[in-house]
């Protein structure tokens, strides 16, 4: 059975910065870091592969939001407003904030220092699940990139949504494992059985 993906949330508390450029002034940062272990809630560790938005950067048409308000719209990839790039170190973010309350709100709390950090909003296509360790961890191969987010604080929503997603992956394995059992009985039924003919 395969699970359709849900939309998840996550937030980077890195440094964001603005500069101004002729009249326009630029937010950049990063939504994601490669390779940092992230906790989630302490159920378990998260980690992005590099290459995970390799193919949804190619055809993504994601916004930027503050605080993942689809009403507060800051920036869009086919406006220009918005470019996103995959750099050795994460997923890459320059929001062309507009002449807008919202924009001029974010730009005031970025200088302020009360905006520290970006979030993305994204679907799981790939992942891998090592539960051999405590707590598990999951490493995130490849996303559907849905949005940007100029956040205020960290907040892992999609928690819940991940977790489910272990859940399914500890099922499928009780799944595989009890079929497996049913088999080797299978097979050692059949062996017993042959061996009672020819006796």
């Amino acid at each position: 059975m395969t699970l359709k993906p849900e939309a998840e949330k996550r937030s980077l508390v890195k440094p964001v910065e603005t500069r101004a450029d002729g009249g326009k002034t630029t937010v950049i940062g990063y939504a994601a870091i490669f390779g940092e272990e992230a906790d989630i809630g302490g159920w378990f560790t998260e980690v992005i592969a590099r290459g995970a938005f390799t193919k949804t950067l190619l055809t993504a048409d994601a916004r930027a939001y503050f605080a993942h308000d689809t009403g507060r719209v800051l920036g869009r990839i086919s406006a220009g407003t918005l470019r996103l790039k995959e750099d050795d170190k994460g997923l890459a973010v320059e929001i062309d904030l507009p002449d807008t309350s919202d924009g001029r709100d974010v730009l005031t709390l970025i200088d302020r220092g009360d905006i520290t950090g970006m979030s993305f909003g994204f679907l799981v296509l790939r992942q891998e699940w090592d539960e051999t360790i405590d707590p598990p961890k999951r490493t995130i191969l490849e996303v559907e990139l849905r949005e940007v987010s100029i956040v205020s604080e960290p907040a892992y929503d999609g928690t819940s949504i991940a977790l489910r997603s272990l859940d399914a992956v500890r099922a499928e394995k009780r799944r595989q494992n009890f079929n497996a059992a049913a088999t080797r009985l299978r097979m050692k039924a059949n062996l017993d059985i042959r061996v009672r003919s020819k006796a």
